[in-house]
């Protein structure tokens, strides 16, 4: 499990930036895209770390960072989603 956790929350960073790449570039979206990037990669980092946690009560700390790294990747993804949509349903 814990390998299957570091590769997943590796492959999420990495998915991301794949994603972040094919976004027009322009100096609207590359904020968007800095925190995008910023977050999910933010995710695979701290998960690696939690796994050198020195305590249990480090252990739920460095999970809780990673908890929220999620929940902001999550929040740029629905930016993203719903301005798109947005656009294709204009054209």
């Amino acid at each position: 499990m814990r390998n299957e956790l570091i590769e997943r929350t590796k492959r999420f960073g990495i998915d991301c930036w794949k994603f972040c790449f094919k976004v027009p570039k322009s100096r609207e979206y590359n904020a968007f895209v800095n925190q995008l990037i910023r977050s999910s990669s933010s995710v695979g980092a701290n998960y690696r770390a939690s796994q050198r946690a020195k305590s249990t009560s480090d252990f739920i700390y460095k999970l809780k960072i990673v908890e929220e790294e999620v929940d902001e990747s999550v929040h740029w993804l629905e930016v993203f989603e719903e301005y798109f949509l947005n656009i294709q349903m204009k054209l």
